[in-house]
């Protein structure tokens, strides 16, 4: 799926910040007392790096007199049918050097085959149409472009044991899933990690976590629950989200092993898909 044009780039966002910021006499430093944002943060907008959230853009319009100018073209910004809440992180994942990610149920997107992209599409609130769902899903398959490089980003994905055992689609779909996974693993592309069931409580188990480095920027951490998503940018919170999943990861099964485990989970799914066709 082509990425629409956009009316406004975060570049020229970035720049007429930098302009109105000017005009008003301040200083990123006092613009940043001003609207309770971080200076860096202002200094990344500034840039082109980084974007506002809503409630970011309607401080900055207040205080710079720019009649809604920042939370106007927010939309504009975004060009991928994604979730909303998930718009900001899609654009930071297509730049990262190092992602590591976390899933508690599902398989992440960026692993996701057709099929079983299909499938999770399907759910949730306001229901899809077939043409909707299939825009999506060619988002979702497009993401996964940025494995076609083999050497960066560099991915490392921890998986908890309910993401193997989740019947999304029915068993065919499975172990087409988990055999899409065990070959990109085996392949040296990515590596993975699945936290058994036998670890019991562990330090990631509230939900969905990326970790998220650049060149030419701070690291960063995005975190989902339902229906919402959050960027992490302050240093203090990436540091703890990012010891949170060492912690976690240090509880995991070994990229050997989890090889082994998925190849032998979705030969398990074959035989089931198999029993289910001679019924």
């Amino acid at each position: 799926m082509a990425i629409e044009d956009n009316p406004i780039s975060r570049v020229r966002y970035g720049e007429e910040l930098k302009r109105r910021r000017e005009a008003a006499g301040l200083t990123q430093e006092e613009l940043s007392q001003r609207v309770v944002m971080s200076r860096t943060h202002i200094a990344h907008i500034e840039a082109g790096r980084r974007r506002p959230d809503v409630e970011d853009a309607r401080r900055l319009d207040r205080e710079l007199g720019t009649d809604g100018f920042f939370e106007r073209f927010l939309p504009t910004l975004d060009g991928r049918k994604v979730a909303e809440h998930f718009a900001e992180a899609l654009e930071f994942e297509g730049k990262a050097t190092v992602i590591k990610e976390y899933a508690p149920s599902l398989v992440p997107g960026l692993l996701q085959t057709k099929r079983y992209a299909y499938e999770v599409l399907g759910t949730g609130y306001p229901r899809q149409s077939d043409e909707d769902r299939d825009k999506l899903v060619a988002t979702r398959l497009e993401r996964a472009g940025i494995l076609g490089n083999f050497h960066s980003p560099e991915v490392c994905f921890l998986l908890d044991e309910a993401v193997l055992r989740r019947v999304v689609g029915g068993p065919a779909v499975m172990c087409e899933q988990l055999r899409h996974i065990a070959e990109l693993g085996e392949s040296r592309r990515i590596r993975v990690h699945v936290l058994p069931y036998s670890v019991g409580a562990h330090a990631l188990q509230a939900g969905f976590l990326s970790l998220m480095w650049f060149e030419d920027m701070p690291p960063i951490a995005y975190a989902e629950g339902v229906n919402s998503g959050r960027l992490l940018e302050i240093p203090s919170v990436v540091r703890g989200c990012q010891e949170l999943y060492d912690q976690a990861l240090g509880d995991a099964l070994s990229h050997r092993k989890t090889m082994g485990l998925l190849r032998s989970v979705a030969e398990d799914y074959e035989h089931e898909a198999q029993r289910a066709d001679h019924s």
